[in-house]
């Protein structure tokens, strides 16, 4: 399990560093940094991915890198180090946010009927942008974290947008997957049914075409993200997911 974690953690450092319009390198950790989306806390980051890392020090390093104006999110991807860096993060006005790492084997599965379908960005984008509106009313705030999908396309070695539909071509769900043979995962992210299509079996669709496209590429593994205080984690367990592990996320005030 501890190895299967350390390449999990290793696949989400490397795809931040790759989709970053600019990183900075640090003991331990790394800046990555987008100027076209500072709304954006995944573009804007500091990441602990490394045990040199002074816990008592990232405040000040994410200030430094980062500016003050504290748009921005501070995750530890190793658990142990989040939680001890949690007093100093806690004393600067910080947020924690605990997320937890769930996988599951690909072997045997296969492509569900109907299937979820590739997408381009620009037949997403509507959708997308009407349900990030109800998430953030600013519409600037919602742009961004709408357009802000294109440069995950440089994140992993390859990447996939899905959509599943209605019968008469609407999208109503989507979802990211990553795929990386050479480190044998895959990771579905962002996996969303619009409000107006809930209930329909759409996030179905799409978890099970994310995992039949992962077998069908030799990759045995794909994992997520789950926030460990909301529902999505059980829906994912009945799905066949288990828990590997935690890391934290560190919010700004």
């Amino acid at each position: 399990m501890a190895d299967l974690i350390h390449h999990v953690n290793a696949f989400r450092a490397a795809f931040a560093r790759r989709q970053a319009a600019e990183t900075v390198e640090l003991p331990g950790a790394v800046v990555v940094r987008d100027r076209e989306y500072p709304f954006s806390e995944e573009h804007n980051c500091l990441i602990v991915d490394g045990p040199q890392a002074d816990p008592a020090a990232l405040p000040g390093l994410a200030a430094r890198h980062l500016g003050e104006r504290r748009r921005y999110a501070i995750a530890t991807l190793d658990e142990e180090i989040g939680e001890r860096a949690t007093p100093a993060l806690a004393a600067a006005g910080y947020q924690r946010e605990d997320l937890v790492l769930m996988a599951r084997d690909t072997a045997g599965c296969v492509r569900p009927e109907p299937a979820a379908a590739a997408a381009e960005l620009a037949e997403l984008r509507d959708a997308l942008l009407r349900q990030n509106l109800v998430w953030f009313p600013d519409e600037d705030s919602a742009r961004q974290l709408t357009d802000r999908r294109a440069v995950r396309l440089r994140g992993a070695e390859e990447v996939r947008f899905l959509a599943a539909r209605e019968p008469d071509g609407r999208v109503a769900a989507w979802a990211d997957l990553y795929l990386d043979r050479r480190a044998g995962l895959a990771q579905v992210e962002d996996l969303v049914t619009a409000e107006a299509h809930r209930g329909r079996g759409h996030g179905d669709t799409l978890l099970g075409t994310a995992l039949a496209l992962a077998a069908a590429a030799g990759i045995p593994r794909l994992f997520l993200i789950a926030d460990a205080e909301d529902w999505p984690r059980e829906w994912y367990a009945r799905r066949g997911f288990t828990e590997i592990g935690r890391s934290h996320l560190f919010h700004g005030g």
